[in-house]
Formats: structure tokens, sequence, C-alpha cells
């Protein structure tokens, strides 16, 4: 069988680039297949975009394998490109040679009906064969293609920072952690772990983010961004927390916190427009199919159209406490804000966009820059309708001595363990900045899909690493 000589469905459907009464050959699964004694006709679809191509054969007698057929099957069909005769579609092709790849029997799971996605998730190794996970997939495809454009084209190195690695960015402790020992016969040496035995001959864990490596290199390079895995410990069994994610972090040297602020904002408006604009097709169905009551392109468009309202924390928590019903969590200064919190101040204050900075010092992270009333520090969080926050930043302290004693009375662990974070206050410190924003997060609010195991091929999350 010839398998290189083909033409991808979307080449006809979606960029109406090939011409009628052309020879094609299509290589796919098959959606429906309807047989009767004068005509049939087989639906395909190849991935390559949400709509599906119909063959038409007008001699079923002289086709056989018509009867070994069936939802799921692959096929090779080879036919003339003609206009469609049948409603709801453009184009269908004449066969004129139909081959069965790979035989389906009816116990294939994806007949043609809907199915439920917690039905699907069990079955992830098939689910992107339907509209929306083979929407989804794409969506994720071209969003990480937009990222490395962003970034490439703004002067940012990509950077790889480790998997493995021996430190806690966030300090929150919830780690995996990487061991070759036996653990049935772990060695001890004076009641604890010895780790010299180890593979690395130290503690190891997967890492939670690449920032503290990224600084190093921004202070190098310049400008640098990541785009990798990371991982948490966290039991949280919600729609939102996955133990297995990507993260894309850039870190600028020689910038401050409204840098950091100006390329958030920046950034999420690109993304967004290159959905809506180069992923037309997907986003039409997400519209349609998914986000059905939450008008999807009219908030993708409302972010891109936006100036983002800026705040401070303070100010944050004066409106909230003027709000005359109660929130379900109390609101004083000093206590973190919640989702609900947040989705006030951008859904019914603002109705926009909306940045806010300067948090205290107390709920913040150990590397971010201590502003000089020594109660808050440079972090800033983006706020977005329909979610509260999606992008988390800041200035990161570049101050050798204050950082040395951030690290200390957040007792986030060994010093030691930080030194090498250190040397570059050392020597040729200079003020820097960075975010991270979710990539799946970012996909979830971009399809409108609700749970963040829907819009990863293969989720990670408490009590499941199947497939």
């Amino acid at each position: 069988m010839d398998y290189k000589t083909r033409t991808k469905i979307a080449r006809i459907v979606v960029d109406d680039a090939v011409p009628v009464d052309s020879e094609v050959i299509i290589l796919g699964w098959i959606r429906t297949v309807r047989v009767s004694k004068n005509v049939a006709f087989v639906e395909v679809n190849d991935g390559s975009c949400m709509k599906n191509i119909q063959g038409v054969v007008e001699d079923p007698s002289a086709f056989p394998v018509l009867d070994q057929l069936a939802t799921g099957a692959a096929i090779r069909m080879k036919g003339v490109l003609k206009p469609s005769q049948g409603k709801g579609q453009k184009y269908e092709i004449g066969i004129t040679e139909l081959q069965l790849v790979g035989a389906a029997d009816d116990k294939y799971p994806l007949q043609k009906k809907r199915h439920s996605f917690e039905f699907l998730r069990e079955i992830a190794h098939l689910r992107p064969r339907t509209n929306t996970f083979g929407a989804i997939n794409r969506l994720r495809s071209k969003m990480a293609y937009a990222i490395h454009k962003y970034y490439q084209e703004r002067g940012f190195y990509y950077i790889h920072t480790p998997i493995i690695s021996a430190s806690d960015c966030e300090g929150a402790g919830d780690m995996f952690r990487v061991t070759t020992h036996d653990l049935t016969n772990v060695p001890m040496v004076d009641g604890k772990i010895n780790w010299d035995d180890d593979f690395f001959a130290a503690e190891a864990y997967l890492t939670v983010s690449g920032q503290l490596e990224g600084e190093l290199l921004a202070t190098s390079l310049g400008d640098i961004y990541t785009f990798g895995p990371t991982f948490r410990a966290e039991n949280s069994n919600t729609s939102r927390h996955a133990s297995e994610f990507w993260m894309i972090e850039p870190e600028m040297a020689w910038a401050e916190l409204d840098d950091d602020m100006d390329l958030a904002e920046d950034f999420l408006k690109y993304l967004f427009k290159f959905a809506l604009e180069e992923c037309a097709e997907d986003m039409e169905f997400f519209d349609q199919w998914v986000a059905k009551d939450e008008e999807l392109r009219q908030r993708l468009e409302n972010v891109v159209n936006s100036d983002f309202e800026r705040i401070t924390y303070t100010e944050a928590v004066k409106i909230l406490e003027k709000k005359k019903d109660k929130f379900e969590f109390p609101v004083h200064w000093g206590a973190d804000l919640q989702s609900e919190h947040e989705r006030f101040l951008t859904e019914k204050t603002f109705q926009k966009p909306v940045i806010v900075y300067n948090y205290p010092d107390e709920i913040k992270a150990f590397y971010m820059r201590l502003n000089d009333d020594g109660k808050t520090v440079a972090a800033m969080d983006v706020l977005v309708p329909g979610v509260g926050e999606i992008i988390g930043g800041s200035q990161r302290e570049e101050r050798h001595d204050v950082l040395k004693d951030r690290i200390i009375s957040k007792g986030i662990g060994d010093l030691e363990n930080y030194e090498w974070y250190l040397d570059i206050r050392r020597w040729g410190s200079v003020p820097h900045a960075g975010f991270g924003l979710g990539f799946e997060r970012s996909l979830m609010y971009i399809s409108g899909m609700a749970n963040i195991r829907d819009v990863i091929p293969f989720p990670r999350v408490p009590r499941w690493a199947k497939f």
C-alpha cells in the first residue's frame, strides 16, 4: 500500500487547497459506515482537523471489504474529489479503492454517541480520537508553538532546567523523591537515611520549578525562558490540580516589577489572540460544545483588548472589605486572596484583567524582593475573569545579605543547599524578574475545559498514573 502519497483532510476542508477532480488518498479512522444496496458512505477522520470527509461507493457489491468496516477501523481510501451532494459538507470523495488497514470490532468503546469526560479518562489512550480531545491536542500543539514563537521573536533564549533537583523552589515540601535505594532495605546511619549510598549521594527530587536555575542563566544571557514539566506531590483532588504539568517561566535580567507586569500582560494577550486567529476551527468547536454558556470567544477578546488594571494588594483588600455581602473566606490585610476574592475584583469591580502587586511578605516565597516598607514584597498576580489568578511572578531579591536572611527566616532548608543560588548575588548581581504560567491552566482558560485532567494527554493525579 502507498502510505506516503496522501492528502490530509485539513488540506481539503479547512485550507481549501485541493482542486476538484483531483485524485486523493486519505488515510484515517472510520467514524461511521452506512451501506445500502445502491450506495455506501464511509466517513473518515485523520486527526488533521475537526471535520471528517465522506467517501462514496456507488456500487457496494464491487467492494466486499465494506462488510469488514466498522467505527474505529483504520482504512486507506483512494478516489476523486468532488463537490458534495449532501448537506453540511463541501466535498466528498468518489471512492475507487478501499482497503482495510486495521480492523475494529463492535467492542470498540468509542461508538457514535456522546461519552462523559469521566468515562473518557478511563480510556485516555483512545480519547484523542474523539472530537473534543482531538481539538484539545491540536490546540496544545499550536499553543506550545506560539509560546516558543513569542519568546524567540523577542530575543529570549530557551534553556533547559533540571528535572531532577536538590532544592525546593517554593519551600512547600510537596516534592516527589528520586532514589535508587532498595525501599525494603534502606541504609541507615545514626537513625537517619544514608544518602551517601544513594545514586546522587544526596537527597534528590523531581523539580517543582525551573525558576532558580533560570535566574542563573538570565544573569548570564539576559532574557531566558523555560518551558518544561514540573511536579508537585500535593494531595489535591481538584479540577485545577495535577501532579505533573508544564510551566512557562520567563526570567529577565536588568528588570524590575513593572517590566515583569508588562511582559505578563503582553504575553497573555499574544497567546489568546493566537488561539483565536490560528486555531479558529477548534475554537469554534469549544465555543459551541464545551463552553456553551461562557461566551468563550468574547471572554478571550476582552482580555486581548483590555488594558490590565494594576492595583496594590492593600488597595485590593480595601475594595474587598467594602463588599456588603460576606465572602466564604474573610478578607483582612495579611490573608492570601482566594479565588472568590480574585474573581470579584476582575469580574465585578473592574470587569477586565487585574494585576495585584506588592503582597505581604508572610504569604509569599523567600526569593521575592523585600520592599522598602519591610512588610511587602515585589510580587504580582495576574487575575482574569472566570478563573482568578492565571500568572504569578515577582522581582527577585538581588541583595545577597537580604536573601540570605530570608532563606533562614523562612526556614526552607539547609542554607548550604542554596549557596549556588546566593553566588549570583555575590558576584555581579543585578535586578531581575520573572513569572510562571501553568500551561494546562492556560489551555483550560482558552478552551473552556473545566478539568485539568482533560487538557493533558495522560494526567497524573493522586492515585492515578495509568498509561
